[in-house]
């Protein structure tokens, strides 16, 4: 015979009440029915838990060692029932987020923000990947929430346009080109580009061609990478010229200035995206906090 959740509840009414009776009667159950659950008990465990008499029920060293870790374990079973409840309705759980970097500078701080004040049972964990790799994992399950800059998502996906931001030029502080000086990106013709790869979003790459292409220019690329860092460094060591989101000046100390490109008909976008059906209750709740 094992021991059963029963076996405990008896247990703690006899220990508190110290009286079988008293303790049937809370229990509904009749008082010989009561003792041989105990007796049963006591042999499953192979001590006595009770020292009985024809005037009193005291606990032994081993009962009231016993009545401690029982009340543990009921406080301990409340709670998780509580939990339970709490992770079915999505106050309570895990929320796996990719994003890009450029959405590590305003939407997230924002969204991680808004967590922690209105589900702070909800934990997160993050991690910087690149448009591709967010759209794979979310697909198969290992993300609950992306952030990308995409026009389009396989079926499966479900997007939200969360940002629309303008693009900056990124230039050498001691570049001769000023805001007030400036007119357009013709003016950069001569210089050498350093942009995001193809890969950290082809749609953002395509309307960097496109803002040249309007000053009938086709830049001359000589670096590329998919971290805003490394682009900022190129450009302070001299090295070339950049176009970036503009949200993306935040957190930055570096020999670069920016001027905004507020004219011209090119935005990008950002995008939250998750998969259809997925089951995570933490998600639905993160998602309603969303612009």
């Amino acid at each position: 015979m094992n021991i059963e959740l029963r076996h405990f509840e008896y247990f703690r009414a006899v220990a508190e009440e110290l009286n079988f009776s008293r303790a049937a009667e809370r229990l509904f159950i009749s008082q010989p029915g009561l003792s041989r659950q105990i007796k049963q008990m006591e042999e499953i465990l192979a001590v006595q838990l009770f020292e009985r008499t024809k005037r009193r029920v005291e606990l032994t060293a081993a009962g009231h060692y016993l009545k401690s870790e029982v009340d543990y374990i009921f406080n301990h079973l409340e709670l998780t029932k509580t939990q339970l409840k709490e992770i079915a309705i999505g106050n309570i759980g895990e929320l796996r987020i990719g994003f890009l970097g450029s959405a590590a500078h305003t939407v997230l701080p924002e969204l991680l923000v808004k967590i922690s004040l209105h589900f702070p049972g909800i934990q997160t964990t993050m991690e910087e990947l690149s448009n591709t790799l967010q759209v794979e994992m979310l697909e198969k399950d290992k993300l609950d929430l992306g952030f990308v800059r995409l026009a389009r998502v396989p079926e499966v996906l479900q997007m939200k346009m969360v940002q629309q931001d303008t693009f900056s030029l990124v230039l050498p502080l001691n570049h001769h080109l000023s805001e007030h000086g400036f007119k357009n990106v013709g003016q950069l013709k001569e210089e050498n580009f350093i942009l995001f790869s193809h890969d950290y979003s082809s749609i953002y790459y395509d309307k960097i061609m496109s803002i040249c292409e309007d000053q009938n220019f086709s830049p001359r690329i000589t670096h590329k990478s998919v971290h805003a860092l490394t682009i900022f460094k190129l450009v302070e060591a001299g090295l070339g010229v950049a176009i970036i989101p503009t949200s993306l000046q935040q957190g930055y100390d570096l020999k670069v200035k920016f001027i905004e490109l507020n004219r011209i008909k090119q935005k990008t976008e950002l995008y939250a995206v998750w998969k259809k059906g997925n089951r995570n209750p933490a998600l639905e709740k993160v998602l309603g906090l969303l612009k």
